[in-house]
């Protein structure tokens, strides 16, 4: 089939599944997978050759991990090391364990029970983190334990293909050297220290929009085919760049541009996996499916669950945790694929495998949900029992030069978390020696707004020093996010004007501050008392806002502004001249 229809069947077929089994509050997931069995060959067959688009989708799961990456700096995958090690250990192994056991119960080879234990025992990452992430109970203690276990899954994947092909009668001298995937993955780390953020710093101070896009795509493409290339995943591969860009002041900017990428192949990648199912075994061994299907679920559900209440979570957590993870996973057709091609497992069989993995992926968002419905007043609330480990800052500072680093500062002596964000790599670069978390990007772009965390912030400051940018993210944060308390800055009483009808509630003209001071020093040194310079000031002060209040009320034009100053002058004058009296007055 040719490119274009195929895109054209892919993309219609989105549209419309993904809306209604999200209206039905099945998912995005199921959609996807729904609408790959009904374009495939075993319904509809508008599409031809799935393997080969399951292949190329696996892209999805390389952007995913990459994102993932970005999310874990060095010290929090540090430590998080019990967790992985411990409670991911225990579920991958006490799982195939299992499930290996009952498989030579049946019959089966050694080898075999090994091979589909070990496969089936690998939850869907794309699937879970997606599921935790829109139940909002991936950052829970209780999503970080499930969040353990599948980075454990993640890193067994290379151990277990291996051992896969370890167990192939057939002899091959194309295995890569040790030397040689140890050398890469040195080289990846060195880039990624050393390389990688002069490279974007360089990008994003001579290129484009486009060119910052093509920039992230590059990166993690070059990091999963090298990582491919010596025997490796891929998908490692990209979770390594993005967990030594974790640091990067350009990853909200990165995770803004893969974004849009990731969400198309991942949905391309589920459309590939229902399409790749072989449902006439649902029809030929009913039974058998169903059996199978509904005890990989309770084994892998039952495991998990035991692990998080040894863990102390709850049993409501517990449990649902254990639910998002219970399918099996994405890399289970991958290892399956190789047992196949290695002449370790039988066609038919695989295809058993991947049919069960398949229903069981399409079982868990209605699982989820019939237990929210059983124990719960709402639909999957958004509400655990536990709270967050690592909460968003919820003070955003949009521009990080002289005005919003005083802010930032008086912020961070007190404790007080806030993520800082602007467009000059070198500045921001400047001030990360001085040990301030600031990001690269641009605030006015709504998509990178929202990647930096403005849904969970209760304070914007927008510092930024051009007045045109500053009006339009005002105007789109108010329209987007009309909760959150604005104070933005303001070039001068024109400028305040406009973003008070905005809607601002919070305005700094930039320079009255600072010039108010200056003229209680020039007031000093005059030889005024500090109670007479006081005094002054603060009658300007008061005289200056009523006037700013008068602007704003009236909706002046730039003429009444001029008529209103000239009034204004002549009402201060007559403010000083009454002072002067009652002072000389009241002088002996």
């Amino acid at each position: 089939m040719a490119l274009l229809p195929s895109v054209l069947v892919f993309l219609a077929a989105t549209v419309i599944a993904v809306p209604l089994f999200k209206r039905l509050k099945l998912g995005a997931i199921l959609g996807y997978l729904i609408a790959g069995i009904i374009i495939g060959p075993n319904v509809l067959n508008a599409v031809n050759d799935p393997e080969t688009i399951l292949h190329f989708a696996e892209m999805g799961v390389v952007f995913l991990l990459f994102v993932i990456g970005l999310e874990l700096e060095p010290k929090t995958l540090w430590r998080m090391r019990n967790q992985i090690v411990f409670t991911g250990g225990a579920q991958l192994f006490g799982t195939a364990l299992i499930l290996g056991g009952f498989l030579l119960a049946l019959g089966f080879s050694v080898i075999i029970a090994i091979v589909i234990g070990l496969a089936v025992a690998l939850s869907s990452t794309a699937f879970a983190i997606q599921l935790m992430t829109e139940q909002r109970i991936l950052h829970t203690p209780p999503g970080q334990q499930g969040f353990s276990i599948l980075l454990m899954q993640d890193v067994a994947v290379i151990p277990i293909l291996l051992l896969v092909a370890s167990f192939s009668p057939q002899v091959t001298d194309a295995e890569v050297p040790w030397w040689m995937a140890a050398g890469t993955i040195v080289l990846v780390l060195v880039a990624g220290r050393f390389l990688i953020n002069p490279f974007l710093r360089v990008v994003s101070r001579y290129g484009s929009t486009e060119v910052m896009t093509a920039a992230a795509l590059l990166i993690v493409l070059i990091t999963a085919l090298a990582m491919e290339q010596v025997g490796m995943s891929m998908g490692m591969g990209a979770f390594i760049a993005g967990i030594l860009l974790a640091d990067s002041t350009f990853k909200h900017q990165l995770e803004t541009e893969i974004e849009p990428f990731k969400g198309l192949l991942l949905g391309l990648f589920f459309i590939a996996i229902g399409m790749n199912l072989d449902l006439q075994l649902l029809v030929d061994k009913p039974a058998q499916v169903a059996i199978a299907t509904a005890l990989l679920v309770a084994l892998k559900a039952g495991v998990i669950f035991v692990l998080l209440r040894l863990n102390k979570q709850s049993n409501t957590d517990s449990t649902r945790v254990a639910l998002m993870l219970s399918q099996g996973g994405e890399f289970a057709f991958v290892v399956m694929t190789l047992a196949v091609s290695s002449q370790v497992l039988a066609a038919d069989l695989a295809a058993m495998v991947n049919l069960v993995v398949g229903i069981s992926m399409a079982l868990t968002s209605p699982l989820v949900i019939i237990y929210s419905l059983l124990y719960n007043s709402k639909n999957c609330p958004a509400v655990y029992d536990t709270q967050r480990e690592s909460p968003e800052p919820q003070v955003i500072i949009a521009g990080f030069g002289r005005f919003g680093q005083i802010t930032a500062r008086i912020l961070a002596a007190n404790g007080i978390a806030f993520t800082a964000m602007d467009k000059d790599a070198e500045h921001i670069e400047f001030v990360r020696k001085f040990g301030n978390k600031v990001f690269f990007g641009d605030a006015t772009r709504l998509d990178l707004l929202r990647t930096a965390g403005i849904e969970h912030a209760r304070i914007l400051l927008i510092a930024i020093d051009d007045p045109q940018q500053v009006s339009a993210l005002a105007t789109m944060v108010k329209h987007d996010f009309p909760d959150i308390q604005v104070i933005a800055r303001a070039r001068d009483r024109m400028h305040a004007a406009r973003l008070a009808r905005l809607g601002v509630e919070h305005i700094t003209r930039e320079m009255f501050s600072g010039a108010l001071d200056a003229s209680k020093q020039v007031l000093s040194a005059y030889g005024y008392t500090p109670g007479q310079v006081d005094y002054m000031t603060q009658v300007f002060t008061e005289h200056d806002i009523n006037m700013l209040r008068r602007t704003i009320e009236q909706d002046m034009s730039l003429p009444d502004l001029i008529a209103n100053s000239e009034q204004g002058r002549e009402e201060l004058k007559q403010l000083f001249d009454e002072d002067k009296r009652e002072i000389s007055a009241n002088t002996p």
